[in-house]
């Protein structure tokens, strides 16, 4: 019914656990899909180039900035992150609503370019809980874990700025609760293709 798909920002201090959830929506939602970002970082055990993120060279990372072939970009944790224009525009256009997994300054940077982009804020149960995540992932020094909680004190502040918050205790409960974002905004009147409702509904009886 809708002329074109739905952009969801989906933003969480890491170790939220925002990755999975999006990969479960994705699996379960149907027309639904993730958007897949560039970053200079080393994949994690278990990641793959090209359905996690696109690995590349920092070197290939900025000729990619120099042709503005991002829609944003920014350095998080010593490495570089950035979205694809082409490739949001292209799944948008095809009707797929898409998930993007970014961080709360990428999100606020789109939000801005696309201002009917809907902002999504996924909260750990507690601090205590984030921080035994991210330990048992077991993927960061010591250091880059203390940065990592550092940094989520700055980000969870900005929870306000966004449309909906998820607590992601549960990961079915919040698999649920994001399907049902995701359906509330599909069937917004603001979405609705009006002239679908008025060929189909709505002609002059003869």
């Amino acid at each position: 019914m809708a002329e074109k798909g739905i952009l969801f920002i989906v933003s969480a201090p890491s170790g939220a656990g925002k990755t999975t959830l999006c990969n479960n929506v994705t699996l379960k939602c149907r027309g639904v899909k993730l958007s897949v970002s560039y970053t200079t970082r080393k994949p994690r055990q278990g990641e793959i180039d090209g359905v996690h993120y696109f690995f590349v060279k920092e070197s290939v990372f900025k000729e990619m900035i120099s042709r503005g072939e991002f829609l944003e970009w920014a350095r998080v944790h010593d490495n570089l992150y950035g979205t694809s224009k082409s490739r949001i525009d292209e799944m948008v256009a095809q009707g797929f609503d898409v998930l993007l997994d970014i961080d709360v300054q990428g999100g606020r940077l789109i939000k801005e370019k696309i201002p009917d982009a809907v902002l999504i804020f996924i909260l750990p149960p507690s601090m205590e809980i984030l921080q035994d995540r991210l330990r048992k992932r077991m993927s960061d020094t010591e250091d880059v874990i203390l940065r990592r909680l550092d940094k989520a004190q700055d980000e969870i502040r900005a929870y306000k700025y966004y449309d909906y918050v998820i607590v992601n205790d549960n990961l079915e409960e919040a698999v649920a609760q994001l399907k049902s974002v995701i359906a509330a905004e599909r069937a917004s009147l603001s979405r609705v293709n009006h002239d679908w409702i008025a060929k189909n509904f709505l002609q002059e009886k003869m």
